[in-house]
């Protein structure tokens, strides 16, 4: 098994020390699991310029595809992520923003079905649930089967010794992200996931290569056409009926609801 650890903090303070907690405790319980880390504090990602190619052409056109390409790529090729981002101002850091502005797209052309998080954030007094919250309802779009979460508060500043109670607590949480990742159980997803894929999907033909506004959702959701979900994933009949509904919505709207991306 084979973790990726992305680490959104401009320092190893905190949230990376309770990190390390949860390696620990995961290599406790299987001591053959692979960690690879990636630090975006090093890789000095420019800041996203909104510039819309990434939706309009695709990600190799991105100004900065050479920094997001690769860790797109080691997403695909793991299976969890540990996102590890400290908690400033109420927030995601800069720099964690900063990534996933660039990786805006997939909220139109999903691609991470088969994968599963664990969102890790502490803070000195308050909101460490609202940074792993705002992961949690990014990840979905997506595509991200199923997110865990563990807010702390640490109550220090960069001298953080986790107490008894917070590595139960990190224990709790990480065995069970670990144990869904061994039984590689599929997750349904949520209404609110439903909605973008089945919109995006019934909207595409509004943007087919040779329309006046042609983009890649165009062409990603070709491979999906008479699908509620991504195949392979757990769909009640309930969740195919509301997504048919959706779909049927989306088909009345696209006409009246082109995105142009003209700036």
């Amino acid at each position: 098994m084979k973790i990726l650890i992305i680490n959104g903090s401009p320092h190893k303070g905190n949230t990376w020390l309770l990190t390390e907690e949860v390696k620990e405790q995961i290599a406790v319980i299987d001591n053959t699991v692979k960690f690879e880390e990636i630090h975006l504090s090093e890789l000095n990602i420019p800041f996203c310029i909104g510039c819309s190619m990434c939706f309009r052409e695709g990600l190799i056109f991105c100004p900065h595809n050479q920094y997001i390409q690769p860790i797109m790529d080691k997403i695909e090729g793991c299976d969890g992520v540990i996102f590890s981002v400290s908690c400033f101002q109420g927030a995601v850091t800069a720099i964690t923003k900063n990534f996933t502005d660039h990786l805006a797209f997939l909220l139109h052309r999903p691609r991470y079905f088969y994968k599963k998080a664990l969102i890790i954030s502490t803070t000195g007094g308050v909101s460490a649930n609202s940074v792993t919250q705002s992961l949690a309802n990014t990840l979905p779009g997506w595509g991200f089967n199923k997110c865990y979460q563990l807010p702390i508060v640490a109550l220090s500043w960069n001298a953080y010794k986790p107490t008894e109670k917070h590595k139960k607590k990190a224990f709790k949480i990480s065995k069970a992200f670990y144990m869904d990742l061994k039984s590689k159980k599929l997750h349904s997803p949520k209404i609110g996931v439903l909605i973008p894929f089945n919109l995006f999907q019934a909207m595409c033909k509004e943007y087919t290569p040779g329309s006046e506004y042609s983009t890649q959702d165009g062409v990603f959701w070709k491979k999906y056409v008479g699908m509620r979900y991504a195949p392979g994933i757990p769909l009640p009949i309930y969740k195919m009926a509301i997504g048919r509904i959706i779909f049927q919505i989306g088909k009345y709207l696209s006409p009246k609801m082109i995105v142009t991306y003209k700036k």
